[in-house]
């Protein structure tokens, strides 16, 4: 070891064998954890009982009640779990964060929409074969 790191090691930035690089973020506490694991296990069983129970009969409104509940449940885990707001790091790790999603969204809104406009424009048109019919002949009686 170098004589500059024992000292810097050692030297007047000993805390007490504590490390305190990291004052700008938060500290977490058990009742953040409990809070946020209870919000994620009321988040997980409701949209378990919906579905079980069949409450929502009309598909696209389940999907997009659970598909509400999954948003929700993302942000109970980014703030009691991931600890992210707009304090820690300056702001930098939401920032991120908020950069990320939007990517995300607006590559897959654009993979859908090329994939849509590519099966309506690009499929061919193919005739439906009508089925033969089978007359029988007309007899003539004399």
């Amino acid at each position: 070891m170098s004589a500059q790191h024992t000292t810097h090691a050692h030297g007047a930035h000993d805390h007490g064998g504590h490390d305190h690089h990291g004052d700008a973020e938060p500290h977490s506490s058990l009742r953040d954890y409990t809070i946020g694991f209870v919000l994620s296990v009321i988040l997980t069983a409701i949209p378990f009982w919906l579905v079980m129970a069949k409450v929502i009969a009309d598909r696209n409104t389940a999907v997009l009640v659970l598909g509400g509940f999954a948003v929700i449940q993302i942000l109970v885990h980014m703030v009691y779990f991931l600890h992210m707001n707009g304090k820690v790091e300056g702001g930098w790790t939401m920032l991120s964060t908020i950069f990320t999603v939007v990517f995300v969204a607006i590559a897959i809104a654009g993979t859908l929409w090329v994939m849509f406009h590519m099966n309506a424009n690009m499929m061919p048109e193919h005739p439906t074969p009508t089925p033969a019919t089978h007359e029988a002949p007309a007899h003539s009686t004399p």
